[in-house]
């Protein structure tokens, strides 16, 4: 019965290849693995909201929210971008830059955390032992947190998605249980932020550790491995900015209780957007090895294919939200109205693979023009709509920006 059904699966999947212009049992058999991963932490995360929901006040939430925002910015420091070089990299079979890049992100994510030190200060000069206390706590893990998840790019980049999911799942599982368990029995913002850090801080480190051991990467090296993954994050640092700065600017003109409101608004949506991004995680190993002509032929096709899927995805989002927020978030309906526009982000959402394809040919400058472009009108419509017309005025931002970044990429892809 199992195997005539594996063969059933199999035979659509072969057939589907046709349509969509794609290797669907690879996609299949990683999509699996990736998608699994992604359900347990989009489970983790609606928990984990709910919690901060029902359990925390308003204020304390977006307090919480501005301070994760600030160190988000402060995390270009740990250089981002070298994910993505290593993961390009690995797929062509140059592994030994692991650990050269491992050094290189937690050297530069010392300044981060000179720089977060930096913050701390100043709000202990303003009287806000708060905040204070807050970014102390992140200058001890800032270049350690996200640095030590490096491991990631190595399996990817071998398109090990089953190990790699399988770490990914007990990382989430495990910190959002110790995050729960400190909402229930201690509200305290310290703690709370102290548990984030910690929790993934050392699980990445002892998953590190293990995936050396056990994966023994090659000693072969690319040349500019590390320079392009340096470019690659010079151009997050905008980018990575334009990502936060709407809790921040929110927080500042509009206050903690909008700042909570909107966040449990754009929560579902992104979680929607992490399960559609395996898609991209999937196909970048094999997008680095195909020719430019090759992607300049499928992807649009591809893309193009995507459309009515993600169509009906947003339109049973739009119906289903009411009673979504009526059942686990009763204290934050206002947010409703909100996450009904912002679901229509999701129609945009194919540009990642626009993106990819700019990645894996290495075209530096189209990036560049790009994310550049994409982040500075982002960050000027939010300042602006934001005093204007309030969190809808953030909302809008993010459509008008997507849109626009979505028709420079397709530009810029057809440049090729």
């Amino acid at each position: 019965m199992i195997n005539k059904l594996r063969q059933t699966i199999y035979t659509l999947l072969k057939r589907s290849e046709k349509f969509f212009q794609t290797d669907m049992i690879y996609l299949a058999k990683g999509g699996f693995w990736l998608t699994l991963g992604q359900i347990v932490s989009s489970l983790s995360s609606f928990l984990l909201a709910i919690a901060f929901a029902n359990l925390l006040p308003k204020e304390v939430y977006g307090t919480y929210k501005y301070v994760l925002s600030i160190i988000g910015i402060l995390s270009v420091f740990t250089l981002s971008g070298m994910g993505t070089s290593l993961t390009r990299s690995v797929a062509r079979g140059f592994e030994g830059s692991l650990i050269p890049i491992l050094k290189e992100k937690i050297k530069w994510g010392s300044i981060g955390s000179l720089v977060s030190l930096g913050i701390a200060v100043y709000y202990y000069l303003n009287a806000n032992l708060t905040l204070t206390i807050c970014f102390v706590i992140a200058t001890i893990f800032l270049p350690l947190m996200d640095s030590l998840g490096i491991y990631g790019s190595l399996l990817n980049g071998r398109k090990n998605f089953k190990l790699s999911t399988k770490y990914n799942i007990i990382i989430k599982v495990i910190a959002t249980m110790l995050m729960i368990l400190v909402l229930i029995f201690n509200k305290n913002i310290f703690l709370i932020l102290f548990t984030y850090f910690i929790s993934y801080t050392s699980l990445r480190f002892i998953f590190l550790k293990i995936t050396i051991k056990k994966e023994k990467p090659n000693s072969e090296t690319e040349l500019d491995t590390i320079s392009y993954g340096k470019h690659l994050s010079l151009m997050n640092v905008i980018l990575t900015i334009a990502n936060n700065i709407d809790k921040i600017i929110i927080f500042h003109y509009l206050g903690a209780i909008d700042l909570a409101i909107y966040t449990i608004a754009i929560a579902p949506i992104n979680q929607i957007k992490g399960v559609l991004s395996n898609i991209g995680i999937i196909s970048f190993p094999k997008i680095s090895q195909k020719n430019k002509y090759d992607l300049k032929k499928y992807l649009p096709i591809k893309i193009f294919k995507s459309i009515p899927i993600i169509l009906f995805i947003v339109t049973v989002y739009i119906i289903i939200a009411p009673t979504l927020y009526k059942l686990f978030f009763p204290q934050y309906l206002g947010s409703v109205f909100y996450t009904q526009i912002f679901s229509l982000s999701l129609l945009l959402f194919p540009k990642t693979l626009l993106g990819l394809g700019l990645l894996a040919n290495q075209k530096k400058k189209y990036l560049y023009y790009s994310r550049i472009s994409y982040s500075l009108l982002k960050i000027l419509l939010l300042y602006i709509l934001i005093q204007e017309f309030g969190i809808l005025g953030c909302i809008l931002t993010l459509l008008i920006t997507n849109l626009i970044n979505f028709i420079t990429l397709f530009y810029f892809f057809k440049k090729i």
